[in-house]
């Protein structure tokens, strides 16, 4: 398994050993337009999942928790496996409970993303050959995927709302705004799978402040009154005069969390990305009259 502890046993066995190759960071990638050496196979529900990366829904803002490239996977300089020498000792935490006469540890260098660590490989197998950085092949199928921003359903852009007056945020969830989304990707004898889903929503009410839902948020019905949301409010203090069309413009920005795995590499990661819904609301006061 692919260890990448930091801090630990492995970040001690590959510092006198290992300087990490720089990593570069390109834009997101043709998605299915270049498939030489890949071959892409989508697995959502959806059949409007075979779409480009951010859908028609929001703008895309892409985030990882590594860099790569996009370019294409057959082009990708591979990992590569070197046999640690000398072999850590018994007690180092890359052993994984193996020990010198189960086989060796392996140290392993992914140019394309920047990533490193250390394997196990048994007695009597070879070492491993070259191959591509599952990583890579992991942003292959989040190209593959159709993840929309949002879809908010309120505030509406056709509703008035009153400051004060608890307001409810939610959003009508699909396995294009909210997920789940699978995809798979290979490449040689190395086979990817990505699952997508939406971990929260972040709204920029436009009036200065922010809020964190963990959910899609709960649709207001009528019998609950002037009570607060249970999972995703807020109240606005003060009316939307500002702009010739006197609206607060914010935005709902869903975070999703892809998490992926290579099981022949017994190895496993997560990137996340963002995607972002405008919207615009107005807010008035009411004023009450007192009639002698």
């Amino acid at each position: 398994m692919l260890t990448r502890r930091t801090g630990l046993a492995a970040a001690a066995l590959l510092a006198a050993a290992l300087t990490a190759p720089a990593a570069h960071a390109d834009g997101p990638g043709g998605g299915l337009c270049d498939t030489s050496g890949l071959l892409v196979t989508v697995c959502a529900e959806d059949s409007a999942t075979t779409g480009g990366s951010g859908g028609e829904t929001g703008s895309t803002t892409p985030t990882s928790t590594g860099t790569g490239s996009s370019d294409s996977a057959s082009s990708e300089p591979p990992c590569t496996y070197e046999k640690v020498d000398p072999q850590p000792p018994p007690e180092n935490l890359a052993w994984e409970g193996h020990t010198a006469e189960d086989g060796a540890i392996y140290r392993v260098i992914c140019p394309s993303t920047g990533r490193f660590g250390v394997v196990f490989v048994p007695s009597g197998a070879a070492a491993p050959a070259p191959r591509i950085d599952p990583e890579v092949l992991a942003r292959r199928t989040v190209d593959s995927m159709r993840l929309d921003g949002p879809a908010v359903a309120s505030p509406r852009a056709a509703g008035t709302y009153v400051i004060g007056m608890p307001m409810w945020m939610w959003t009508t969830p699909s396995p294009t705004t909210f997920g789940p989304v699978s995809a798979s990707a290979s490449a040689g004898a190395v086979t990817v799978t990505a699952t997508a889903r939406v971990t929260s929503v972040r709204w920029d009410m436009g009036d200065g402040t922010t809020v964190t839902c963990a959910g899609p948020g709960t649709p207001y019905t009528a019998d609950q009154g002037k009570a607060m949301s249970p999972t995703c409010g807020h109240r606005y203090e003060h009316v939307s005069d500002v702009g010739p069309d006197q609206r607060y413009k914010g935005s709902a920005t869903s975070t999703w969390t892809i998490e992926w795995e290579a099981p022949a590499l017994g190895d496993a990661g997560t990137l996340t990305e963002t995607r972002q819904t405008p919207f615009t609301v107005r807010v008035v006061e009411v004023q009450v009259l007192n009639v002698p």
